[in-house]
């Protein structure tokens, strides 16, 4: 298998695709093309990240650039301190959702924005012409509890009623996968004057479950909820941009909900005019909810850069994808458990309706996520064979291939990070999503 290089930065195998040689290359590539200023350096909980990112703070300093080592803190995190701190950019090793073998380098930009894929192309073609250098100029400089500042700007947002959040005292159990959120989400819930119970939250790198916040990966999380008679249960992912929830009975909402419910808070208290804007493969829920409060939805590829960079260009106010990653322009620009959390405890201080109710509240449509290995098969013969199978649908072509209806759709693209092709679809109930994914399957 061969280095993962997109626009989520690059990812492999520790120790044969991703070594400490690929992550000097790609990290003085980064330097090269930065402005004047330090480079901030962070990692998920992965026990390699460690070798790792002190390979990346020694590969700046050797090519005469600052290093700050923020450690294991969240990739929000990152980026919002990147931003914060008029820094030069910044590199986070993590390799998100992926299984623990694997790592990666996400690149921020001065923005505190992800790199597009005009300039991850450059950071990719320098790296792989570049000499490393050796100058031993810069400084390296250890920063501890970094996610701190980021807590206190969230507490300081306009959308969020602090005082009623407090006058809950709402009891939540916090899952961070033992990853990157470990000890900032809980940090965050608790300075909303919650109740926390702590799962999983040792930044040790051992994932107790799947890495990925999906709902057959919480089981453990809803019971803890249910043995604690909490309010709901948090859960994120190891870089910790992504959170699920679970509502008072144990049951997860599904990660597409998060947004959805956030979404429905923010045009309550905002009677905001803005669009909302997603992904493609995000739920429909969020049409009919912006429908609501009289606003629209727009779609973009999917990537967190590509949401971000659509949410500019029309000038939005909330964004998000549907994998439980919320972007609000007010704290930075990025996916955000930790805003995500205090947006959904905001919508749960709105009226006194438990979590289940207010998901049932929500418009209802059931999603299947599903993958093949691509294999050696052409991804773009199987995309133009799709669209002739179903010659009813409406098509758009903006990253793989979304066949729409009135109710449903299917949504069949290339991953960015993992050698697979994607098929999310939705619809009103589970029979149609199951029949839809299934027609489609046997195309395949």
């Amino acid at each position: 298998m061969e280095l993962i290089r997109g626009i989520s930065g690059i990812r492999g195998i520790v120790g044969d695709t991703l070594t400490e040689s690929t992550v000097t290359r790609h990290i003085q590539a980064f330097s090269e093309l930065q402005g004047v200023g330090d480079i901030l350096l962070a990692r998920d909980s992965r026990t390699h990240g460690d070798l790792l990112i002190n390979s990346g703070c020694i590969a700046l300093s050797q090519c005469g650039r600052n290093a700050v080592h923020h450690g294991i803190i969240p990739t929000p995190t990152a980026q919002f301190l990147v931003e914060k701190n008029g820094m030069a950019g910044g590199v986070v090793i993590t390799a998100s959702h992926n299984p623990t073998e694997w790592n990666g380098l996400k690149f921020i930009d001065a923005n505190g924005c992800f790199l597009n894929d005009e300039k991850n192309a450059q950071l990719f073609n320098l790296a792989d012409t570049l000499t490393p250098s050796l100058k031993n100029l810069g400084t390296i400089k250890k920063i501890e509890n970094g996610y701190q500042p980021h807590i206190e700007h969230t507490l300081n947002l306009s959308i969020i009623d602090v005082v009623a959040i407090k006058s809950r005292s709402f009891s939540v159990v916090v899952d961070a996968v033992n990853g990157a959120g470990s000890l900032a989400l809980p940090a965050m819930v608790e300075a909303l004057g919650c109740k926390v119970h702590r799962l999983y939250c040792e930044p040790n790198g051992e994932f107790p479950r799947g890495p990925e916040p999906l709902s057959h990966n919480l089981k453990r999380l809803g019971e803890a909820v249910v043995s604690h008679k909490a309010d709901a249960g948090f859960a994120t992912d190891p870089d910790g941009d992504r959170l699920a929830v679970i509502d008072e009975n144990g049951l997860p909402l599904g990660e597409e909900y998060t947004l959805a419910i956030c979404a429905d808070g923010f045009f309550n208290t905002t009677n905001s005019s803005k669009p909302l804007v997603t992904n493609l493969s995000s739920t429909l829920a969020l049409d009919r909810i912006a429908e609501k409060y009289g606003c629209s939805v727009i779609r973009s590829a999917v990537g967190e850069i590509n949401v971000v960079n659509k949410m500019k260009e029309v000038n939005a106010e909330l964004g998000g994808e549907g994998n439980g990653g919320v972007i609000l322009p007010e704290s930075h620009y990025g996916r955000d458990s930790l805003v995500a959390a205090a947006m959904f405890l905001n919508r749960m201080a709105q009226d006194t309706r438990k979590v289940n109710e207010i998901f049932k509240s929500m418009p209802q449509f059931v999603m299947v996520k599903d993958k093949i290995r691509l294999g050696s098969v052409d991804s773009q013969s199987i995309l133009d064979k799709m669209e002739q199978n179903f010659p009813d649908a409406k098509s758009d072509k903006t990253d793989g291939l979304k066949l729409s209806w009135e109710n449903s759709w299917v949504h069949i693209r290339k991953s960015n990070t993992e050698p697979i092709i994607r098929i999310y679809a939705e619809a009103p109930t589970q029979s149609e999503v199951t029949e839809l994914v299934a027609k489609v399957k046997s195309i395949l």
